[in-house]
């Protein structure tokens, strides 16, 4: 009523010598403002005319996606971003779905409904992050959060989520404790990287029994958010607890410009394998370094993230060669469900990318609220959880070469898998678990006046 009242004005009026308005007209615009008011008052009741609707026929719902789309990680989020439209546009049926995959079927029960993603940038700053959740919740309305790629940054985010009571679904974020807080509104649909880091592992133990040689000379090198630490303390842990030896243990500055001492020091420790957690800027300059000192190991195990992004074999071409990542999802894997190549080839068509392990977790995440959303056949906050909470999704509804997505009673999916890949042939191609491999590893990793 206020917009609209604010819209009708009288018209100029001139004052006399004396300081007084004489306007013939000024009786007959008030007149016009009461009836104008009245027919506002009367429409907004009745739910007819200047866009009001009943609730209960909404057409539009606003989910809040948060994304690192400037900073260091600017194209990292900007392919997330990309992941979800895309999802949102298969929910909206603006893009004809594959059979079987969970995203398609829209939200018949509320009335075909269409989703509405309302960004927001953190631009890798944790405190940006929960500013953003905040806005995005009271001032854009939106139904739920998803998000936020860098777990410190989800940490927060999510903190402002509930305190809000407003859902929460994370898509892409790793650090175990995430779903340790015992949090009612978050739910995480990737696997934590308790399981990334046991699968370490067990890859390498697996690698010892196919070549004959002794990998247990290692070291860590990570950067130093709730990420890397978390996944510091997982891999010291697993060390002891399996007999390897730790050569080297770096922790760096996430947003270093400069890694010379810090790789002359992991050099001097001649590790047989490497463990490295870091997002595109670092996972880059890292690479640079090595080649710089002369220095590969004989594998070199990536925490996925930067090595993943599509940006890094952009850039280091060749020299991105033979890296070995843990992953979550992988295009050679499309020989087991063909979701995976269709979804894909959508991608491209939209974005001029393929999927990868991150982008893959954003377009699942939003595939899942959806999911959520229709269940729920309301947009309360309530309703949206507890039908989160009784979510089930069979593995040939996704895209993922997981088992489903079940929550349980932390809001962590329990049938999420990973798998390991090298880039080979500038592709990322799965080697790990020897079951599902596609290509043998290559190992050990050539030097690089050996390429």
């Amino acid at each position: 009523m206020m917009r609209f009242a604010a819209a009708i004005t009288e018209p100029t009026r001139t004052p006399d010598a004396r300081g007084e308005i004489k306007s013939p007209t000024r009786r007959r615009t008030l007149k016009h403002m009461l009836a104008a008011a009245a027919l506002l008052t009367t429409t907004a009741l009745t739910g007819i005319g200047f866009g009001t609707a009943p609730a209960h026929a909404e057409d539009e719902i606003r989910i809040g996606v948060i994304y690192p789309l400037t900073g260091a990680a600017a194209s990292t989020g900007v392919e997330l971003k990309a992941a979800a439209e895309l999802a949102a546009a298969i929910v909206n049926k603006e893009i004809p779905a594959p059979p079987g995959l969970v995203a398609g079927i829209g939200l018949p029960n509320l009335n075909g409904a269409k989703i509405k993603l309302i960004f927001g940038d953190h631009q890798g700053n944790p405190q940006v992050g929960a500013t953003e959740a905040e806005r995005l919740i009271t001032s854009e309305k939106v139904v739920a959060l998803t998000g936020a790629y860098f777990s410190n940054v989800t940490a927060t985010a999510s903190q402002v989520a509930e305190r809000y009571g407003v859902p929460f679904l994370n898509g892409e974020s790793s650090s175990a404790s995430l779903t340790q807080r015992k949090f009612k509104w978050f739910f995480r649909t990737t696997p934590h990287d308790d399981l990334f880091v046991g699968n370490f592992f067990t890859f390498l133990g697996d690698m010892e029994k196919k070549t004959g040689d002794k990998l247990r000379n290692i070291a860590l090198f990570n950067e130093n958010t709730l990420w890397g630490n978390e996944t510091t303390k997982l891999q010291v842990k697993l060390s002891e607890e399996q007999k390897f030896t730790i050569a080297e243990k770096i922790l760096y500055p996430a947003k270093t410009t400069q890694m010379t001492s810090e790789v002359q020091r992991i050099k001097a420790s001649a590790p047989a394998v490497i463990m490295q957690s870091s997002y595109l800027g670092d996972a880059i300059l890292s690479m640079k370094t090595y080649k710089e000192l002369g220095f590969l190991p004989k594998m070199l195990l990536a925490n996925d993230a930067g090595f993943n992004d599509s940006e890094f074999l952009k850039t280091m071409g060749k020299d991105g060669e033979f890296v070995i990542s843990r992953e979550v999802w992988a295009l050679d894997q499309a020989e087991r469900n063909p979701l995976i190549k269709q979804v894909n080839d959508l991608m491209q068509q939209r974005a001029g990318v393929n999927f990868n392990g991150n982008s893959a977790r954003a377009f699942t995440g939003i595939a899942v609220l959806a999911d959520a959303l229709d269940r729920a056949g309301s947009t309360k906050p309530d309703a949206i959880r507890e039908a989160l909470q009784k979510t089930d999704i069979p593995a040939s509804g996704l895209i993922m070469p997981w088992k489903g997505v079940k929550f349980d009673a932390n809001g962590q999916n329990e049938l999420g898998t990973g798998i390991i890949v090298q880039v080979q042939g500038g592709q990322y191609v799965t080697v790990w678990p020897f079951d599902v491999a596609t290509k043998p590893v290559v190992y050990p990793m050539p030097a690089w006046d050996g390429r």
